[in-house]
């Protein structure tokens, strides 16, 4: 009787568990199909490169700020009830960025989509954790949502090129609406409603505090390459942000239920596997981001060829993961992570020289060296935070690393933008001086954001051919800079979070 109760209990939680699994998968879904598609959308929507940025920015700030809070009231008032709401809201914005006529309309519509997404995974999450409860059952939960996850991660350039190519930029968002409506229909049919008995408290000062100083960082970042780094606006909106993040530090050390338990901090193998997290979104993860970029803008792909070129780094992200669950019968949690990380800085350093080069065989050895890394600390990042406190902190830990790892895409896309636009500018300045040609207002501009047909309109056509070589060379020139910044975050991340880890028992 038992076993025939197991077997019922497992083909009931099986539908539940896809249904989940494809909420989460959404959220991944739409921000690499968005990376393939960025391009596209600088063409379409005269778009500047501060413009593209925030397309990405504005979806991970409002994701990161609001993951721990749209959890606790997924347990508050329901999970389901939730989730249904994070679809809803999801959907409609997916909808309103298919329409929008103009950048700033469909950056405002992505932070509305990046509210829906919080709300989206948070709940999916706590669904999944509250259906399977028995040590079996639970593991080969998570070993499907973690196959899901890693499958969307493959798939999703594919499917942005192919959305790309048939359809135009526009469906990119708005294919969301009917796998919405549907996955609706599924929420509505299997899940069923469950709560925290004794739901945390919302900290909303805390809240506000982070989204706030994250906000006023990230905008900082983004304006420094127009505007000066020691310009007005980007002093006072990065000073700003320090001013904020104190404040943020002080409320939550009054708080009797912060959002962040700055406690946790007091512990070094802790603050190392937080590195470690963040450090693997800021120069890993975020190049599902920032690849497609380079691979249309430096090599000249179209987007179905990036996306199709992505499948080196894809693959080994899906792939190494595996890898390093067999490691951990021969190394430790430190060895692993500080192992990841140099590989993750070698494939940067790769990346950085195959962005000066016209080999494809050396890029796609250097994406896959890339994703190699990652892989090895996607699935160890978590793992290790979560061995680093106790049991009874499981929860508080888990939302910091969710948190740490979209803080760390944020920055890492804003940061390493920034650099990239430095060393574009500079090398279109300096190839344009060595031709002799003018440097007309609104070239270099046009060339960042990936808009090389306007671009080039403000030159005669005679020098079209030589100017597709400067673009090309000066994208490469500055993409070369971004990866090398990127390998130095993961190099000095590994040391420190070698040297943290250190003591653990």
């Amino acid at each position: 009787m038992s076993s025939i109760t197991t077997t019922r209990s497992a083909s009931r939680g099986t539908p539940l568990l896809l249904i989940a699994s494809m909420g989460c998968a959404m959220t991944v879904l739409d921000t690499n199909v968005v990376g393939i598609v960025l391009p596209t959308i600088a063409r379409d929507l005269n778009a500047s490169f501060a413009d593209i940025e925030w397309v990405i920015s504005a979806y991970v700030l409002c994701f990161a700020a609001l993951l721990l809070p749209a959890g606790s009231l997924a347990d508050r008032f329901g999970r389901k009830r939730v989730f249904l709401l994070g679809i809803a809201l999801f959907s409609i914005a997916s909808l309103a960025c298919g329409v929008a006529p103009n950048a700033a309309l469909l950056y405002i519509a992505r932070a509305v989509q990046g509210v829906g997404a919080a709300f989206l995974l948070a709940p999916a999450l706590a669904i999944i954790g509250h259906a399977f409860h028995d040590e079996r059952q639970r593991a080969r939960a998570w070993a499907v949502w973690g196959g899901i996850m890693g499958l969307t991660m493959v798939l999703s350039p594919l499917i942005g090129g192919l959305i790309n190519a048939w359809l135009g930029w526009r469906w990119a968002f708005a294919i969301n609406v009917p796998i919405c409506a549907m996955l609706a229909t599924g929420v509505i049919r299997i899940v069923e409603e469950s709560r925290d008995p004794t739901p945390r408290a919302l900290d909303l000062p805390g809240i506000a505090l982070f989204a706030a100083a994250m906000f006023s960082l990230t905008w900082a970042l983004i304006l420094g390459p127009d505007n000066g780094w020691l310009s007005t606006a980007v002093v006072s909106r990065a000073g700003g942000a320090v001013v904020l993040f104190a404040v943020f530090a002080t409320v939550e050390k009054r708080r009797a239920h912060p959002m962040l338990d700055l406690a946790l901090f007091r512990s070094l193998p802790f603050v190392g596997a937080i590195v470690a997290m963040f450090a693997y979104a800021s120069s890993a993860q975020v190049m599902a981001s920032l690849l497609p970029l380079f691979l249309q803008n430096a090599r000249g792909e179209s987007a179905l060829g990036a996306g199709a070129g992505m499948l080196p780094f894809a693959l080994a992200m899906l792939i190494l993961p595996q890898v390093g669950r067999r490691l951990g019968a021969y190394l430790d949690s430190r060895r692993i992570l500080a192992l990841g990380l140099s590989v993750v800085a070698s494939g940067n350093l790769a990346m950085m020289v195959a962005a000066r080069s016209a080999n494809s065989a050396w890029l796609i050895v250097a994406m896959a060296l890339l994703g190699s890394g990652g892989g090895l600390l996607n699935g160890e990042t978590q793992k290790a935070i979560m061995g680093t406190v106790p049991r009874e902190r499981a929860g508080m830990a888990s939302g910091i690393s969710t948190t740490s790892r979209f803080t760390g895409i944020l920055l890492g896309f804003s940061g390493l933008g920034a650099v990239l636009a430095e060393g574009v500018r500079g090398a279109l300045a300096e190839q344009m001086s060595r031709m002799h040609l003018p440097f007309v207002p609104g070239f270099a501009e046009r060339v960042m954001a990936g808009d090389f047909t306007r671009a080039f309109t403000l030159y005669p056509p005679a020098l079209t051919d030589a100017l597709v070589g400067i673009a090309r060379s000066s994208y490469g020139t500055g993409f070369s800079r971004a990866f090398a910044a990127a390998a130095m975050v993961a190099a000095v991340c590994a040391a420190v979070v070698y040297l943290s880890m250190k003591g653990r028992r």
